[in-house]
């Protein structure tokens, strides 16, 4: 059987019935745009009269007639002004035309991906906040998630950046451990590799989850703003601490909040312990310190590495020594130990002669011991005493003395720190990537936030006796002789370290220069 051909319009005119589609479309287009304003001010009527028709219908019969009455009243009165209806026309069509605007749909929920993280969460909540015993559980399998979380916020990728959750009265929310299992699993499920803050509230039985920006490491060593016996050890959240120091950040000064530490007789936490991994800051956070002590004290450093990272301390005003070998050491901790008790002495016997303490006894003394442990394995070895016991006159009666010590030892050689040691720095630093376990060892209590595994140099926390754990950025106070300190920095550092022995004395100022005074006329004497 012979196959019919297709019609002519249909076989060779696809493309002119493409090219009319293609011009009836942009014809559309172009009279909505040109119609756009009627279509505004239509919709807005449309709008206004329905609102009209609403308000009349709930509007009570006995009140219809005065209401009516009103309007009449109003229209006349509109009518009688001058420009009156122009002046009514246009407020009709500008009030439709806001009426009739296209608006911008508010999302007031969240999308699919974000409710199926949101119950995914949920369900891994339920076997910690439900016990068989509630007759009306608020966690259970299959429940509903918007019952417990009551505000959430997510980022761009979709991921949690604030969570308030709320769980049943009976749970243990005053043990640590019941505590940090719900912290690790909140932070396993919302994204690694971020700063989770905790804010546990008892009495409300509510938890609130947030993310916490990262602490800027674009602060660089330099003068800041403290009275003597306050030193900086680093920046930490603006909501943790209630004072802020102008800090130059680049070619803008900015302010920061400060984690202060303070010295001297009145202290309560007058010596410190810095621990981390190697990498993670501890000589950069001594280097700081070392700076910043140098402007009204004299800085005795023991350099336990033996890498050099002190020597532009060497020779310098205000630095007694910079010891790196176990017999300097060794001598160097004996003299600060007699040095302490020569102060107690002497400031006790002008405090029983009633006079005031002599200045040598004032000036603050620091000690800078960067890895200890180093020495005691030497000493062991050569059958020598432990330099860490020269250490237990300056801790145990440094404060009265303005003598102040700062250890910096790394994790895997805690243990052989001395118990004097242990006890007497009470200032706490962990600096590098630390899990909970040994933060809490350090520091005595468990943080806040949740640490992270890849932190930069001199990150990490802080904790001033019995105060809070608080997260601590230690300025950026490189090795000015490394090469790869970048030359910021490294003009940075040198400028804050005093005068070496190889500076040249200032010139004398130029003697003052005395006109001298015309000679005086010999005196003649009269004639008589």
């Amino acid at each position: 059987m012979a196959r019919r051909p297709l019609p002519r319009i249909l076989s060779s005119g696809g493309a002119q019935i493409a090219r009319s589609r293609e011009i009836a479309r942009t014809a559309a287009d172009s009279a909505t745009d040109v119609l756009h304003p009627l279509i505004t001010v239509s919709r807005g009527l449309r709008k206004l009269a329905a609102t009209g028709r609403q308000k009349w219908a709930a509007t009570p019969k006995e009140r219809r007639g005065p209401t009516l009455f009103l309007v009449a009243l109003c229209v006349l009165a509109v009518a009688v002004v001058p420009y009156g209806p122009l002046m009514a026309l246009i407020t009709v069509m500008a009030a439709a035309a806001w009426q009739g605007r296209v608006r911008t749909p508010v999302r007031t929920g969240p999308d699919e991906a974000e409710a199926a993280r949101l119950k995914a969460l949920y369900e891994a909540l339920v076997p910690y906040f439900s016990v068989p015993e509630d007759p009306a559980p608020l966690y259970a399998h299959g429940g509903e998630w918007s019952k417990t979380f009551s505000e959430y916020e997510f980022d761009g990728d979709g991921r949690l950046t604030r969570l308030r959750i709320t769980y049943p009265a009976y749970f243990t929310d005053g043990e640590a451990a019941a505590r940090a299992r719900i912290e690790q699993l909140l932070h396993a499920k919302s994204g690694r590799g971020r700063e989770y803050l905790f804010t546990w509230d008892e009495e409300g039985n509510e938890l609130v989850m947030s993310v916490l920006p990262a602490l800027s490491t674009a602060i660089a060593a330099q003068r800041f703003v403290t009275v003597p016996g306050e030193t900086v050890l680093g920046f930490t959240d603006a909501d943790a601490v209630q004072r802020t120091v102008p800090v130059a950040v680049g070619n803008e000064i900015t302010q920061a909040p400060p984690v202060v530490w303070r010295t001297g007789p009145r202290s309560t936490e007058p010596h410190l312990l810095a621990v981390g991994e190697p990498g993670s800051g501890t000589t950069t956070l001594l280097r700081s310190i070392a700076l910043q002590a140098l402007q009204h004290g004299d800085v005795l450093v023991v350099d336990g590495s033996g890498t050099g990272e002190y020597a532009c301390l060497t020779g310098r005003a205000g630095v007694l020594a910079v010891e790196c070998g176990l017999a300097g050491t060794a001598a160097s901790l004996e003299w600060a130990a007699k040095e302490t008790e020569r102060r107690l002495i002497a400031a006790n016997r002008a405090r029983q002669a009633g006079q005031p303490a002599p200045d040598d006894t004032k000036r603050p003394l620091w000690i800078l011991v960067d890895r200890p442990s180093v020495f005691g394995h030497l000493a062991a070895a050569d059958g020598r005493m432990d330099p860490q016991e020269l250490l237990s006159v300056p801790l145990r009666h440094g404060r009265a003395a303005h003598v102040t010590v700062v250890v910096a030892e790394q994790f895997d050689s805690t243990g052989a720190l001395t118990e004097t040691v242990r006890t007497h720095t009470r200032a706490r630093v962990v600096l590098g990537a630390a899990g909970f376990a040994d933060v809490t060892e350090v520091l005595g209590m468990t943080p806040r936030t949740t640490p992270t595994t890849a932190v930069p140099p001199g990150r990490g926390y802080a904790r001033l006796g019995t105060g809070p754990v608080l997260r601590l950025q230690v300025p950026a106070t490189p090795d000015p002789f490394d090469d790869a300190t970048t030359e910021a920095h490294r003009r940075a550092v040198l400028a804050l370290l005093p005068p070496g022995p190889d500076a040249a004395p200032p010139a004398p100022a130029p003697a003052p220069v005395i006109p001298a005074k015309p000679p005086t006329p010999p005196t003649v004497p009269a004639k008589p």
